[in-house]
């Protein structure tokens, strides 16, 4: 995109996404045409045991590097940006005084001041907390997960008192941002309601809760260390861009900074009102992990699936959010099980690929189109659940099977499970649609997003075992849109949310499930699935 074909006149939304690993900036127009991209990697860190940290500095200064780079790709002046929206994975960031980073975990590094969303260190705590019954645990599907924020933030109190006391804030990721960039300390309805239990329906912290669990300090204080005031996404934080973030991020001073959301539910956004119907489609981010995200009129409530959440995503709704822990992940690890995949990984690299694409093409050619390569994987069954089932079963401790695996380590072997694996991906979801159907919060199709869910195989593979329409936006990146869509808003692109994502969102394709051997033979490989799921259980 060159200055020549973009018109000064014309007024463009940001949208930042801070996955677990990368910072992504995107520039769009008020149709939702992205003119510019520009991606920068932060680090993980993995310890021993379920610890994974991450540093706040290192993430910010991505973001920076981001925006400035989409900037100078676009050739966009900073007075053409109307407002601009951050979404995040839902990390734990611990500040002292000042806005100082404290060190989260063993390593005493305070730079490393990130407890990330996938970090299980806090099993134990969330079993505790669940053993309480408290009321507000009906608000995330019976059960909360080590993966929230407050089991983390009772694993601080107890493992790590002195960071605990010393801390000024504790922010999820995206409400960070958002103070990072703006200076206001508001946190998001969707971030405090989907994972610090906040009840946005009554616009209020449960002190019962907090005293109950043993973070009654949090109560004492007023809650003043994890958010006085909540508003909705979208909504205009301080004064726009303070001068410090305006000048790193290399914008405009005062330029308006939008309320955030956390990353899978920026790509619901992105997404569910293409149709102008976001009650019947389900959002589905297939990232490193997955969410699925259903909107409901009235609040459903789904054992084993979080919420129901009100106003999380789509104002004024209610939404129930399920997933699974490991998503793209599970697949990467699937693969690096096959002795051949190293080969094929550097031949993939060779040639300008991944290897999932690489094994993608493949077998729409072994399996004659689409649909057929679920016939390569005849008698090899995965249940991908590497670090434990999030939904329908709320269950940290589940962990993956393979069932049917040979000795044969050739191309073709190799392939056989990447199948089996992505149709693993698609039972889980299947199960969870079926579970959130029973208890009343039914959808018609599937709308999805996120970077493992970009190939026509997976999707198709998705619509067949699932059983339903998976529905693909004209926007390439779906999460920088709704993103984006938030800073519109917060610049006066658009009223409200909806009036964006009806606006700037709308379906460009439609893989329509198979019918006949096809469906049959998602169903007898679904009923393989669940049972490999309940021997797992019983044997554990």
């Amino acid at each position: 995109m060159t200055s020549d074909t973009l018109n000064a006149a014309t007024r463009y939304a940001i949208g930042v996404d801070v996955g677990t690993g990368s910072a992504r900036a995107g520039i769009f127009d008020p149709d939702g045409r992205m003119v510019a991209s520009a991606k920068h990697d932060i680090t993980v860190f993995h310890e021993s045991g379920a610890i994974v940290e991450q540093s706040s500095g290192e993430i910010w200064n991505a973001v920076c590097r981001s925006v400035k780079d989409a900037l100078a790709q676009a050739n966009v002046e900073p007075t053409q940006i109307a407002g601009m929206g951050f979404d995040a994975t839902c990390s734990l960031v611990v500040l002292g005084e000042g806005g100082q980073s404290l060190p989260v975990g063993p390593s005493e590094q305070a730079q490393r001041d990130i407890i990330v969303w996938m970090d299980h260190r806090a099993v134990e705590q969330a079993e505790r907390i669940n053993a309480t019954n408290h009321a507000v645990l009906k608000f995330v599907g019976g059960k909360i997960s080590p993966e929230m924020e407050t089991p983390k933030l009772l694993w601080l109190r107890e493992h790590r008192p002195a960071v605990f006391d010393a801390a000024w804030q504790f922010f999820d990721l995206t409400d960070f941002l958002t103070w990072r960039a703006s200076g206001d300390l508001a946190r998001s309805t969707c971030t405090v309601t989907c994972k610090w239990t906040y009840l946005a329906h009554e616009q209020r912290w449960d002190e019962s809760y907090f005293r109950a669990v043993g973070l009654n300090v949090l109560a004492d204080e007023g809650f003043v260390r994890i958010g006085e005031r909540v508003v909705e996404p979208g909504t205009p934080l301080g004064q726009g861009l303070t001068a410090q973030a305006a000048a790193e991020l290399g914008l405009r001073a005062g330029t308006p900074v939008a309320a955030g959301v956390i990353d899978a539910h920026a790509g619901g956004i992105g997404t569910v009102g293409a149709d102008g119907a976001p009650e019947s489609c389900l959002a589905y981010v297939f990232g490193t992990s997955s969410c699925t995200m259903t909107t409901t009129r009235e609040p459903v409530f789904v054992p084993g699936v979080w919420g129901p959440y009100y106003s999380a995503m789509v104002p004024h709704t209610w939404l129930n959010e399920g997933g699974q822990s490991v998503a793209g992940a599970a697949i990467e690890r699937l693969l690096a099980m096959h002795p051949l995949a190293p080969e094929m990984q550097r031949r993939a690299a060779s040639e300008g690929q991944s290897l999932p694409v690489m094994l993608a093409a493949l077998a729409a050619q072994q399996g004659g189109d689409l649909s057929g390569a679920i016939a390569l994987a005849d008698g090899l069954h995965v249940v991908p659940e590497f670090l434990g089932n999030r939904a329908p079963f709320a269950d940290p401790h589940a962990r993956a099977v393979i069932a049917g695996l040979g000795m044969e380590t050739d191309r073709e072997s190799l392939v056989a499970l990447y199948i089996a694996g992505i149709a693993s991906i698609g039972y889980g979801l299947r199960q969870i649609i079926e579970v959130q159907a029973a208890a009343g919060a039914a959808v018609d199709r599937v709308v999805i997003s996120g970077g493992a869910g970009r190939l026509d195989l997976v999707r198709q593979l998705l619509a067949d075992s699932t059983g339903k329409p998976v529905l693909v936006t004209q926007a390439d990146e779906p999460v920088l849109l709704g993103a984006a869509m938030l800073g519109g808003v917060a610049g006066g692109l658009y009223g409200d949310v909806r009036t964006a994502m009806s606006a700037m969102s709308r379906i460009g394709a439609t893989h329509a499930p198979s019918a006949g051997e096809i469906a049959a033979l998602h169903d007898a490989r679904y009923d393989a699935f669940r049972q490999l799921q309940g021997v797992a259980r019983a044997i554990r």
